[in-house]
């Protein structure tokens, strides 16, 4: 089992989600390729999108459902700088995961996030449980509060 699987995981134990983890054969890189193999709404995907936040530097993170688009200028705007593309070597260095397997929870360094209001719309929605061939289904209100995001309007 992968770290990053295996932190997800205990991220998900420790906050007493009951939610098992389910390998996808042909992978989940994208929010359709997910929807698919979970048989749901591309809505329904949780993608983690991440941005570097210029001033700082650091990662931030933005739980959209898959079929929104980030606005950078209203992300940005919550985020308080400019919002770059985030390369993987800091995505991998401050979340522990990496490009296409990022989960919303079990970083490795605490992460700014915001979370998507268009998700709280579904009874259960589904994440990236750490690698591109994994995701876990959660009730998004859980989801919002295991995050530590801010619910906030930054799709286009």
């Amino acid at each position: 089992m992968s770290k990053s699987l295996k932190r997800v995981e205990e991220a998900l134990r420790a906050a007493g989600v009951a939610s098992d983890v389910v390998e996808m054969a042909d992978g989940t890189r994208t929010a359709e390729d997910a929807a698919r193999a979970a048989g749901c709404g591309v809505d329904q995907i949780a993608k983690s999108i991440i941005f570097r936040a210029e001033a700082k530097g650091d990662a931030v993170l933005f739980i959209t459902a898959g079929g929104n688009q980030v606005d950078t200028a209203k992300a940005s705007t919550l985020a308080g700088a400019a919002l770059g593309k985030a390369d993987a070597d800091l995505i991998r260095a401050q979340t522990g995961f990496a490009i296409g397997g990022v989960a919303p929870v079990g970083h490795l360094s605490p992460i700014r996030a915001w979370f998507d209001p268009r998700l709280l719309d579904f009874d259960l929605v589904y994440a990236a449980a750490g690698t591109p061939h994994h995701i876990f289904a959660i009730a998004p209100q859980r989801l919002l509060e295991l995050s530590g995001a801010i619910l906030a309007d930054f799709t286009r």
